[in-house]
């Protein structure tokens, strides 16, 4: 069973910086995809970045150049590098995982299966 487990969450002014993370156990994440979504309160879940096995990756538009995703694959740990956040960053943040052959073979990234119960970050203006 895939647990996903996050850290770094905090509270910090805007214009400030945070670093989540993300380990992973019982799953070699590696072969797979590896996201990290958010969602503030009244409003629906959104994609902030994802990373696939070859280390490609896709951010959302209000998050580009902004945020940083990576993942050491040695140590099973996701990152989400946050820089000059704002107050409408303000969200829980979830990591995510596709894990399953035959679920990734069907949905590749675009359906995550495996989440981790979140870390709030709030940025104060």
């Amino acid at each position: 069973q895939v647990q996903l487990v996050e850290s770094g969450g905090g509270s910090v002014q805007a214009g400030g910086s945070l670093r989540l993370s993300c380990t992973v156990s019982a799953y070699s994440y590696s072969a797979y995809c590896m996201g990290w979504f958010r969602q503030a309160p009244g409003k629906e879940r959104e994609e902030v970045a994802v990373i696939e096995s070859d280390d490609s990756t896709r951010y959302a538009d209000s998050v580009e150049g902004r945020f940083t995703i990576s993942q050491d694959n040695a140590k099973n740990t996701l990152h989400l590098q946050m820089n000059s956040l704002n107050p409408e960053d303000t969200a829980m943040y979830y990591c995510a995982a596709v894990g399953g052959v035959s679920h990734y073979s069907q949905y590749g990234c675009s359906d995550f299966n495996y989440w981790g119960q979140g870390t709030q970050v709030t940025v104060s203006s």
